[in-house]
């Protein structure tokens, strides 16, 4: 960002150079101009989307649409504030699902009992997302519309089994989370849509769950991370497992072949590291500032391992 004291120094030197150049640098800091439309309902929301289409982009938590703007990555002409909208903020237990409404803040899934309970993937990645400023504004259904690959909740939704229920001008639709994560900032939302609830099944005995990321520094965004639900039978067996991959590819990836091996067998070191190393091998990671992709598959090894032992230690009772 540009400071006070920069722009001063700059124009200590002017010249016509300097001045075209801090000009286009400013510029950058500065949204291209919209009309701000707050709808008081979901389907008032829903109808004007449906009328202005692309021109408009939905305004939740803003911590992902706001930067854009400021950049001109984004230059919508209607901004659409669904803040005001009343009765997207819940977490409530109904019909065998759990359900989110897409307004409630990542602060209130920390916070959440029954989360703290049930849902711990949940409770351990809203409760390291960014700082407490951010938690306190930042929503669930803006963070997974982003389908920002490096967002912590995209993983925990494909771990969890989880479904968006979007609603357009012709109803609602179910959407598994493993189709609604398309690619890089693209979801199976439609334009005219809005995330109306985030529905996960409801765990039964000895289930347990966790996540796990490796960040440079508290609130960063992950290098990468792992998000994992295992049940077990009374036996110990692992009837069911769910993964879920963070930063590891172009979008929250589902490895399939490492939950399929640890189905059917009594999960110890070995078959926890196996499936481990296949987490790996599905992972898709790219070099950039935050390591080499050698580093993040490695990392994705390690964390899936460490995801796996803590919410088998929770499906076993443990804490």
């Amino acid at each position: 960002m540009i400071s006070k004291e920069s722009i001063i120094a700059s124009l200590n030197n002017v010249g016509p150079n300097t001045l075209y150049e801090l000009s286009k640098r400013l510029i950058l800091l500065i949204p291209a101009s919209f009309d701000y439309v707050a709808p008081r309902t979901l389907d008032e929301g829903v109808k004007f989307l449906e009328k202005q289409g692309d021109d408009a982009k939905v305004l939740a938590g803003g911590h992902s649409l706001i930067p854009l703007l400021r950049f001109r990555l984004a230059s919508p002409k209607y901004l659409v504030d669904i803040n005001r909208i009343v009765g997207l903020e819940y977490i409530r237990e109904s019909d065998g699902y759990l359900h989110i409404g897409s307004l409630t803040r990542y602060a209130d899934v920390e916070a959440s009992q029954l989360i703290q309970s049930k849902y711990q993937v949940l409770s351990d990645a809203a409760g390291h997302i960014a700082d407490p400023l951010v938690r306190n504004m930042g929503t669930v259904g803006g963070n997974i519309c982003h389908s920002d690959p490096a967002n912590d909740l995209p993983a925990t939704m494909l771990a969890l089994g989880a479904s968006m229920v979007a609603l357009g001008s012709s109803g609602e639709r179910v959407i598994p989370a493993e189709q609604f994560f398309v690619d890089t900032f693209q979801t199976a939302l439609k334009l005219t849509e809005l995330l109306k609830e985030i529905r996960v099944p409801v765990p039964s005995a000895h289930t347990g769950s966790a996540y796990m990321k490796l960040e440079r520094r508290v609130g960063d965004f992950p290098i990468v991370g792992v998000a994992a639900q295992v049940k077990l039978n009374a036996q110990g067996i692992c009837e069911n497992v769910g993964l879920g991959l963070t930063a590891a590819g172009p979008k929250a990836l589902k490895p399939k072949g490492a939950e399929a091996s640890l189905r059917g067998k009594k999960p110890g070191e070995k078959e926890i590291r196996e499936a481990a190393n296949l987490a790996a091998q599905d992972a898709q990671p790219v070099s950039d500032l935050r390591g080499p992709a050698e580093y993040k598959r490695e990392m994705i090894r390690v964390l899936t391992v460490r995801a796996l032992q803590r919410a088998l230690e929770r499906a076993r009772g443990g804490t």
